[in-house]
């Protein structure tokens, strides 16, 4: 039987979770951690700054969101999501899933990942189903119902799937959103 992983990490938090083979609708089956894979997980955030260099040529940066940050609507946030496998073993099927935060837009096409062997998927449901690309069915002033890509306000979370992290190795994943 295949091994499954699924890891929500909130906004900001920083966890560190056992590799639970098992887990079932949510429910996960009781295991002996000692003989597992460990991985750690770390979110970070940044908050994008726009200055313009010598030239007047825009140019971005980014500044870490610590303490007691200030944001406001329009500024544009990115996280990295920071995955360790810190045992001597590989972790097969890992599935990490990422809530886009309240008040928040996802920045189509912001996610990627190091690793190359993982898929990102989005969900525009609250999280019950994935899409490499969602869509949302339109009803036409004539009536007609046509399906389009959904809009970045649908999107509700981002999904990264890795068949397998090595053991003593990171993944790393990074997405945007800004603030409504």
């Amino acid at each position: 039987m295949k091994s499954v992983v699924i890891v929500t990490v909130g906004v900001l938090a920083i966890a560190a979770t056992s590799y639970v083979p098992g887990v079932v609708s949510g429910r996960a089956v009781a295991q002996n951690n000692r003989s597992q894979p460990q991985l750690q997980l770390r979110l970070e955030a940044e908050k994008q700054v726009l200055q313009k260099d010598n030239q007047g040529k825009q140019k971005v940066s980014w500044q870490a969101l610590t303490g007691k940050a200030v944001v406001k609507p329009g500024d544009v946030l990115r996280y990295t999501l920071n995955g360790e496998n810190k045992s001597d073993r590989p972790i097969n099927n890992l599935v990490l899933n990422q809530p886009i935060p309240k008040g928040m837009v996802y920045v189509l096409k912001s996610a990627n990942t190091t690793n190359q062997n993982s898929k990102i998927t989005y969900s525009i449901d609250g999280g019950r189903s994935f899409a490499e690309n969602p869509t949302v069915k339109v009803t036409l002033p004539n009536g007609t119902v046509d399906i389009k890509p959904a809009p970045a306000n649908a999107y509700t979370h981002i999904r990264l799937q890795l068949p397998s992290l090595a053991a003593k190795t990171i993944v790393k994943a990074t997405y945007q959103t800004q603030i409504r």
